[in-house]
């Protein structure tokens, strides 16, 4: 079956924004007088529970903490060092062999469509996905439903779509909606376990679109 369609997560994959989220929940948890345990860190990573997990470590630190206090502070920081970062290396060369190729563009993220699409907008990507599938609508990674959202949106079977994705529960929610599944980690993910995945690259710049069309289209 021909490949008609390709399906990215967002964070960490289209735009490497972990490691500014990580780096200000460390700083958080510093000011705090504590230490963010990075194996807690990536049991969470593609999911929606990273917030919640990192309030609950933080309460074991600090009795009287005030989340929203916290929430804006971090979320301020976050943006901070997002401001100048542009997309992965080797994303817009992926996507614009797409539109050559004639592709449907697709997102399929565990995070919120508030998030997702603001930075989207901010990277200058919005207009090239005819759909944003988020946390907020569907169920969270590792189930499969932000994938198959997509794949309904885009009206393509499963056989005829690639998923692109930089974590372990992202795998497996691409795998468990049926789509071949690229895993491409970042710096923070590189040390899980990508057993899952059709095929792992160590970045987009290693492995041009065209060669994984002819592989596995």
């Amino acid at each position: 079956m021909a490949i008609r369609a390709l399906i990215f997560d967002f964070d960490g994959t289209l735009a490497d924004t972990e490691a500014a989220v990580l780096q200000s929940w460390q700083e958080t948890f510093a000011g705090h007088g504590a230490e963010l345990p990075l194996d807690v860190w990536r049991t969470v990573i593609g999911t929606q529970h990273t917030a919640a997990t990192m309030f609950a470590l933080l309460r074991e630190h600090v009795a009287d903490l005030d989340p929203e206090t916290v929430r804006s502070a971090f979320r301020a920081r976050v943006r901070e060092l997002l401001a100048a970062d542009g997309p992965r290396a080797g994303v817009l060369g992926y996507l614009d062999e797409a539109a050559t190729q004639g592709l449907a563009l697709g997102v399929a993220s565990s995070s919120s469509a508030t998030w997702v699409r603001g930075q989207l907008d901010r990277l200058g990507l919005a207009d090239r996905f005819t759909t944003v599938e988020t946390g907020d609508r569907h169920p969270a990674k590792p189930s499969p439903d932000t994938y198959l959202a997509a794949l309904h949106a885009l009206a393509v079977a499963a056989d005829e779509a690639l998923a692109f994705e930089d974590s372990p529960h992202g795998v497996t929610a691409a795998k468990a909606a049926g789509l071949t599944t690229i895993a491409v980690p970042n710096p923070i993910t590189a040390p899980l376990d990508f057993g899952k995945a059709d095929l792992v690259l160590p970045s987009f710049t290693a492995t041009s679109l065209g060669e994984l069309l002819t592989r596995f289209g």
